[in-house]
């Protein structure tokens, strides 16, 4: 690794993006100021070889996944961000769908008996869907199946469930945590900026909302995702600042455990006029946050957004996590139009796809302990 460092540092004529070579080469943080660098000049390959060069330091050749299934309780919303593909407006809930407890406990009973580890629980924002209805779900999962990791609820859903439950982020947050909340997703953060947040999403939690939900979680030794909604309206410079406040957080608390960019999709929704980034742009997107956000340890392509060839091209831009088997449990990104219409894969499947690039697929919990490593696996 240090070799081909080397070669790119003494074979970069630029000075700026040198010093961010050797910077990376040494370990160093870089600044906001050498970030808008390698946007605004940095090749693919340029960021692509920093980007490897510290996933290799990090991880070697493991990447990640794990065997998860999605439960989405509706998608009838209260809110209406402009980029959603997704949700109802309560006004039309008759064309959207809300799943009863028992539907839901359902779901969790047909992985009886499978190697599952996760259940990812997240939808829209239900008026009637309070924090007692979900904490009546989690309970009763939990009861069915104790070992099952919950991890649920963007902070946008908890936002509006503690206001309504008259609670402080930290009383709601003990609460849900008690009655088997494990782990936050990431979803709900979008771009932080208040000048994007406002033509977006600007009915939903603020960007201070989010990081303080988040940090309350950390505080009870809870661990979350994070993500950022990108190729919109937004510029380099927006990026920048959202990526900063998860550093900045992540620095007080590390109770974050990965990054998951999440390319914006344009079918069907109310940006549908936005051109939606190339796969190039994504690569450099991948590969400059896994630079910059030094103290998060992995950095997740999300492939049911960025469809299976994809996510694997991305295991060369820094990524060192494709998320999970799913299981064509989640809609949020089909209805959007990603390429992934039918988002299931099999372990073999997942197995095969990271093998298919010479990486290491590493079978994982929620919090990345190991479960199996599949390298020499050949029989399922």
């Amino acid at each position: 690794m240090s070799v081909s460092i080397d070669i790119l540092i003494n074979n970069t004529a630029d000075t700026a993006l040198k010093n961010v070579a050797e910077k990376v080469k040494a370990g160093t943080r870089i600044t906001d100021a050498e970030c808008l660098v390698l946007f605004e000049k940095g090749s693919l390959a340029f960021v692509g070889a920093l980007a490897n060069f510290i996933r290799e330091k990090l991880h070697g050749d493991k990447t990640y996944f794990n065997r998860n299934f999605h439960i989405e309780p509706t998608n009838v919303c209260v809110f209406s961000c402009k980029f959603c593909s997704y949700s109802q407006l309560y006004a039309h809930k008759q064309e959207g769908w809300e799943l009863s407890i028992d539907q839901m406990l359902d779901i969790v009973k047909t992985y009886d008996g499978k190697p599952i580890t996760e259940v990812h629980i997240v939808g829209g924002v239900h008026p009637k869907m309070n924090m007692e209805y979900f904490i009546e779900l989690m309970q009763k999962i939990k009861a069915h199946r104790p070992q099952l990791h919950v991890k649920a609820f963007t902070a946008v859903e908890l936002d509006y469930m503690f206001r309504k439950a008259k609670l402080s982020v930290a009383e709601g947050m003990k609460k849900l945590h008690e009655a088997g909340l494990d782990s936050l997703p990431g979803g709900g953060a979008e771009i932080f900026h208040p000048e994007i947040r406002e033509i977006i999403c600007a009915d939903k939690v603020n960007a201070d909302g989010w990081l303080s939900i988040h940090e309350e979680a950390h505080k009870l030794g809870m661990h979350s995702n994070a993500t950022m909604l990108y190729g919109h309206i937004e510029k380099y410079e927006h990026r920048i600042d959202h990526m900063r406040r998860l550093r900045e957080l992540q620095d007080k608390t590390k109770g974050f455990n990965t990054f998951i960019p999440l390319k914006f999709r344009n079918y069907d929704n109310d940006m549908s006029h936005v051109p939606e980034s190339t796969i190039t742009e994504d690569m450099r997107l991948y590969a400059i946050a896994r630079i910059y956000l030094d103290n998060f340890p992995h950095l997740k392509a999300y492939w049911p957004m960025l469809g299976r060839q994809n996510a694997q091209l991305s295991l060369s831009f820094g990524v060192n996590d494709i998320d999970g088997t799913i299981d064509d449990s989640t809609k949020i990104y089909s209805m959007a139009g990603s390429e992934e219409q039918t988002p299931k894969m099999s372990t073999q499947e997942l197995v095969t796809l990271i093998k298919q690039v010479k990486r290491q697929p590493v079978e994982r919990d929620t919090l990345y302990n190991v479960v199996k490593d599949f390298s020499n696996v050949v029989e399922f």
